[in-house]
This record gives C-alpha cells, structure tokens and sequence, in this order.
C-alpha cells in the first residue's frame, strides 16, 4: 500500500463463543484486556494505545466522513496547508514576495512657490530715463577713451621726437627726401625706385638691393629700423652683428667705389663697417682702426694671398667721432693704382699707390671683417646709404654725392638702406 492510503478493511470473524478460547488471530470468547488487544464492552476506560469507545480506529477502520484524514485529505479549504497550499491573499508570504512598501513620496514633489517678486508690478512701458541715463554714460566713456588715445598718442610722439634729438637722428639739418633738382642725381640715400621697403618682400631678414638683384642677409643681433623717411640697419658689435651678401659684389680686379654712412658708438677698438672676402684674409675693409688710443677712419686693401700686415695697404683720415653720423666713401683706380679715402665727401689723408688687390673669395659683408681666418671688427652703431659703383669716383664726383648732386648718368651698381 502507499504511504497515507488507510489499510484495507478485513472483515472479522464472529466472535467465538463465551468460554471458550480463540487461536491466534481468531477472538476469543470474552475479551481479557491485554496490552494492545482492545477489551469487549469498554468499562470505564480503554488501554493505552486504543480507541476509546464511539471513536474512529486509525489503524483499521476507515476515517469516519466527518473526521478528516491527515495523511490523505487535503485540508479544508478554511484550514491553510502551510506546506502545500500558496499563501492566502491576506497572509504574505516571506520567502517569495517582498513585503509591498508603502509607496514613499517624491522629494519636491509640492510644486516651489512663487518667488517674491524683485520690482514692482511688470509694466509693458520701457523705463526712458533709465535708457537715457545709460546712453549718455556709454558716451561719456567713450569720450573718456578718445581723450585717452589722443594725449597717449602725443605723448608718444613727444617722446619719440626728444629721443632722435638725443641720438643724433637728423644731425645738422640734413634733408631725407630725395633732391628733386633738375641734374636728376639722387642725393645720397634715394634710390630713385620709388620703393620704400628696405627688406626683401616675404623675407625680413634679407636687406633688399634697390639697384641691383643682391640681398644682404643679417645676423641675429642686427635689425633694420627706421630712420625719418628711409631705413637703417642696427648692430650691437658682437658676433651676431653683421649682414652678408650670398655673392662676391665688388670686382677688386677693377676700379670701384664704396660709399656708407655711418653712425659709430665706439670710441677705440677696430670697427669694420663695410668688407669682402671670407677665406684667410679680407680683400678690402672700411670703417675705423686704434691709432694712437683713438678710433680712426681708415681704408685699408689687401695686396697679397697671405693676408699679412705687411702686405696691406692702409689710408687714414682724423680721428672717427662718437654719436655723429658721417659718410666714408672708398676709391680704388684700377688704372692708377690708387686707393684715395673721402669723409663727408672731402678727401682724407693722401692717396696711396698699390700694385694690386688681391681679389680674394668671399661675399660682401656690413659690419665685420677677415683676419687670418677669423671675424673681427664687430660694427657698434648703425649704418644706412650703402652704395657701390663700378667705377672710381673722383673728387668732384664725390663731392657732388656728398650733396646730392652727382650727374644722373652715373648709377650704383648695388644699393642697400636708401630708402
């Protein structure tokens, strides 16, 4: 049989008549109570272990239909089945469904209220006197400003005009605008181009030639800056204080003219305004030299390969003032053998013969010179009017450029800085 399913109901036999004595598992006559025999005719009450009298027998007779079965039945419906039956829908049940929470109310759920107003009551009519006023404040500052750039503005100029007169710019009353007499020469300094940028175009490094196709390209330490209507080129007298050209210039085998102004800040070291040549030695140099403690203007050619001091010839003029503008101009006649130094377009000291100058290898070079391999004569000041011609220039020549009146048929062949 199966587990929870009653034994099967056996009929029993008659009882056996009273007296007498039953086998085993036939009753007897009349009962003796025993342990776990139920008596006859219960009198008071049963044994341990059986039914009392009007009772059900759970180990034989069937469950009476009003007494439920525990191990078959399942329970009434008014009785819950902890172990079978789903929890009623008033019961909740802990190991399944969560416990329903009260449903929480949202933080600010309650709408803000209304903020004070700022202001008085809105009014569709603008506020004309608080625009009024606005306007006329936004005029007076920009009054204010105006005023402001102007006196900044003169104050500048003011500036600028006492720093050329304590530099020396436009020393005694020389005029920077080309000389438009009817000679047609250009003073010194106008390129008659109509150009007025001293730099190569897309290039500020490069310093552009106005007469031929040769720029000069500076070092770190010189700028060009300007000067009145034209343009000069600055040098601190260093290393890095230098313009050269990509390209031999002068023909030293032939006569030549070289010409610069030049404003000297030192007072008695060599200082090379302008040269050529970059081997062992310079072919040509001109500026100023120590003689006797003092900066002297000289020019000075090489004659041989060797660069030696005893090969080269020197012209020197007075000594080279300080903080004033003066134009050296250099002559070399191929023809004569000559070398002749001008300063402000008056001869200088006394020509001097040579047998020739060496044309050394090398670029034209602003501000420094070759000796025995290395640079020196680091310029200290500025320069500007650079010009070279490919002839020698004579005396009247030369005193004719010195004011800006040299026949227009003779033309430099490379121009820098006069413009």
């Amino acid at each position: 049989m199966s587990f929870g399913t009653p034994p099967p109901s056996n009929e029993q036999p008659e009882p056996a008549p009273e007296g007498g004595s039953g086998g085993y598992g036939y009753p007897s006559g009349p009962p003796v109570p025993g342990y776990g025999y139920p008596p006859g005719p219960p009198i008071g009450a049963g044994g341990y272990g059986y039914p009392q009298a009007g009772g059900p027998n759970p180990y034989q007779d069937p469950p009476q239909p009003d007494a439920p079965n525990p191990y078959q039945d399942p329970p009434q419906p008014d009785a819950p089945n902890p172990y079978q039956d789903p929890p009623q829908p008033d019961a909740p049940n802990p190991y399944q469904d969560p416990p329903a929470a009260a449903a929480a109310p949202e933080p600010f759920s309650e709408p803000f209220p209304e903020p004070f107003p700022l202001s008085g009551p809105s009014s569709t009519e603008p506020d004309w006197e608080a625009l009024s006023e606005r306007a006329a404040k936004e005029r007076r500052r920009k009054r204010m400003w105006a005023w402001g750039g102007a006196v900044t503005v003169l104050a500048l100029l003011a500036g600028g005009g006492a720093f050329l007169l304590v530099s020396g710019y436009g020393t005694k009353g020389e005029d920077d605008k080309p000389d438009t007499s009817a000679s047609g020469s250009p003073k010194p300094g106008s390129s008659g181009t109509g150009e007025n940028s001293a730099l190569v175009a897309g290039d500020p490094t490069v310093i552009r030639d106005l007469s031929g196709s040769i720029g000069l390209r500076m070092g770190e330490d010189a700028s060009v800056v300007p000067l009145g209507g034209r343009h000069e080129v600055k040098m601190r007298g260093n290393s890095k204080s230098y313009a050269q050209a990509s390209e031999r210039v002068v023909d030293t085998t032939k006569s030549f003219t070289v010409t610069a102004r030049l404003y000297n800040l030192a007072e008695k070291t060599s200082r090379i305004a302008v040269s050529q040549g970059d081997g062992e030695s310079f072919t040509f140099e001109l500026g100023g030299d120590q003689v006797n403690g003092k900066l002297t203007w000289m020019f000075r050619v090489q004659t041989d390969d060797k660069g030696a001091a005893a090969t080269a010839v020197t012209v020197a003029a007075g000594p080279a003032p300080k903080k004033d503008r003066t134009t050296l101009t250099a002559t070399y006649d191929a023809e004569k053998k000559t070398i002749a130094l001008y300063v402000d377009g008056k001869p200088a000291g006394k020509a001097e013969q040579v047998p020739a100058i060496w044309q050394g290898p090398g670029p034209f070079q602003l501000g420094r010179a070759r000796h025995h391999g290395l640079w020196s004569g680091s310029w200290s000041g500025s320069m500007d009017r650079v010009r070279v011609f490919d002839t020698a220039l004579s005396d009247e020549q030369v005193a004719a450029y010195q004011e800006g009146k040299l026949d227009s048929a003779v033309k430099p062949s490379h121009s820098w800085l006069v413009s």
